[in-house]
This record gives structure tokens, sequence and C-alpha cells, in this order.
């Protein structure tokens, strides 16, 4: 008898071993199957970008000779890791450029939640790419490994919006929001002062910043600010070659992977960040105030960024 428990407590005890073992192979195939998943929608990206390329060449004939220095100043490049990043405005930037900044440090890096988001957004922070000579450029450009990240263009212009224009921003109310109130919100004299407008009711609204951007005297002063400038436009996508594309839709998920492939993972981790889950609800309810035909001409306007980085045309918005 006492034999034969033991064998059935071998036995479990052999069973309780292979369920464990066989968990784990099912965790690492789990874990192996999603970067496989991750590996294949990076092809995808890149591939839909470069048939986008080759299919508008009329669009993007551009070569980089043809580009000005001061179209290369999103590109920032950390020469210790042999990296390039294009950053766009309202699509996580400034965690990156707080990961960046981090890198240019002494081992162990700072935690990137540590660096002052002010400090990062400085000029002169972080090395860009215009600030070499072309032949540096070229072999950087080369050589590096270049990533960007991006956004849906509708969802990115409502992010820009909020940011310059619902909350305090006295540069962008002076720079831009006393022109959008007097050619659009029909004020001949606007306040000078954000604080006098906000006092007297003044606001530019989502719909009077899309009338600005439509006005075809804003469209003819090329490049538009950056924050609401098209991403293609920013980081130039037809005349470098990305080795990764990140969406902030899988913000996260694609920062886990692009440290991986940076071989950066045990070094440095990506901020917590906020991935945006957008409905076509939150679109309708943001351009409920936009004529109909003004969201098609809008459409148009980012059609390339669309395109290019795979988002679906918001046909709710368009076809209604």
């Amino acid at each position: 008898m006492a034999q034969c428990r033991g064998f059935k407590q071998l036995l479990g005890f052999v069973g309780s071993m292979f369920l464990f073992a066989l968990s784990f192979y099912h965790l690492d195939m789990s874990h192996n199957s999603q970067e496989e998943r991750i590996h294949e929608m990076q092809e995808v990206r890149k591939q839909l970008m470069r048939d986008t390329c080759a299919g508008d060449k009329e669009t993007f004939k551009h070569r980089l000779e043809d580009i000005s220095n001061k179209k290369l100043e999103n590109l920032i490049v950390d020469d210790k890791h042999g990296i390039i990043y294009c950053y766009i405005p309202k699509v996580a930037c400034t965690n990156w450029k707080r990961v960046m900044f981090a890198l240019t440090q002494d081992e162990p890096y700072p935690d990137p939640v540590s660096i002052s988001v002010d400090f990062v957004h400085l000029p002169d922070t972080l090395p860009l790419l215009n600030s070499f000579p072309r032949p540096e450029i070229r072999a950087k450009l080369k050589q590096y490994t270049k990533f960007l990240y991006v956004r849906d263009p509708f969802v990115r212009l409502i992010s820009a919006y909020r940011s310059k224009f619902q909350h305090p921003n006295e540069y962008f109310y002076k720079e831009y929001g006393r022109h959008i109130l007097r050619l659009y919100a029909n004020q001949t004299d606007p306040p000078l002062t954000l604080d006098e407008a906000n006092a007297s009711g003044m606001r530019v609204s989502f719909q009077n910043f899309i009338q600005y951007l439509l006005d075809p005297l804003t469209v003819k002063k090329e490049p538009f600010e950056p924050h609401w400038r098209q991403m293609h436009r920013l980081c130039h996508p037809c005349l470098i070659k990305y080795d990764f594309v990140g969406h902030q839709e899988t913000l996260q998920q694609d920062a886990t992977q692009l440290l991986k492939i940076l071989m950066l993972q045990e070094d440095i981790r990506f901020p917590p960040s906020y991935e945006n889950m957008t409905t076509s609800a939150f679109l309708l309810d943001w351009f409920s105030t936009v004529p109909l035909e003004d969201r098609r001409k809008l459409y148009t306007l980012y059609e390339e960024d669309f395109r290019m980085f795979g988002y679906k045309r918001p046909e709710k918005l368009l076809d209604v």
C-alpha cells in the first residue's frame, strides 16, 4: 500500500510538472505569436508607405537633395545608439523625446518620467539631423535605425485644437487665435491677450479652426504650423526608409517592440502613456458643427496621411 501511495504521489508530481511545463510552453508560444503578429503588422505598415509613395510619384517626387535643412528639423539623432526619431506633434512625441534625452545620459539611464516635459521641448535639448553636414545626414539616414509614430489624422487635429485653443496658451492665441477670431468669428477687434478674450467669452471654436485650415490663403502658406501640418510633410517617408512605424492606437505595444529591436528593453522603459481608442461617435460629436462640404475638403487636405499610414476613410463623417 505504501509503495502504491508513493507511486501515485510520484505520478502526481510528474503530472504537475508536465502541466507546469506545458503552461510555460503555451505562454512562450503565445508570446512568440504576438511578436510575430507585431512583426507582420510592421511589414504591412512599411509596405503601405512604399506603395503609396510609388503610386503617387507626382505628389511625392522630391529627392533628399531637394529638401531644405529646415524641413528636416523634426528628426532627432542619437549617435550613441544609432537611432533617428522623427517626432510628430500630438503623437506621443513628448514621451519619446524624454526617452531620447534619457539615452544621451550615462548608464544607468534616468527614468524618462523624471525628465521635465518643458525641458525636452526647449531648443537645442536634443541633436537634430539638420545640424549635421549633408554628407553626414546621408550617412546617418543610411546606417541608423529610423522610426516615427503616427495617428488618425482627424483625431490628431482634435488633439491639436484642444491643446492650443481650448487650454490656456498665450502664444497660440496671439499668433493664431486673434487672426482666426477676426476672420471666421466676426470679431473685428479681438482682445489683445488671452485673459481678456476669456473674460469676454471669446474662444476659437472647432469650426473656426477648421475654417482657418481650409482657407485658400492658409493652404498657400506652406508649411502649416507643425501641430496641424500633415504627418508625411514632417517626416518625409517617401525619402526616408523608416525601419519602424508606430501608431498612437497601439502605443505601448509598439514601444515595447521597438525597444527590443533597439536592444534597449532591459535599459529603459517607455513611460505609461495614453492610447486613444477613438470611436465613430467621438468624431461625429466633434465634427457635428462642421458642414459636410468642409469635412470633405478637410479629408482631401489630409488624404495622403490617411492613405499612407493605413487609416480608413471616415465614411460616417463624409457620406451622410
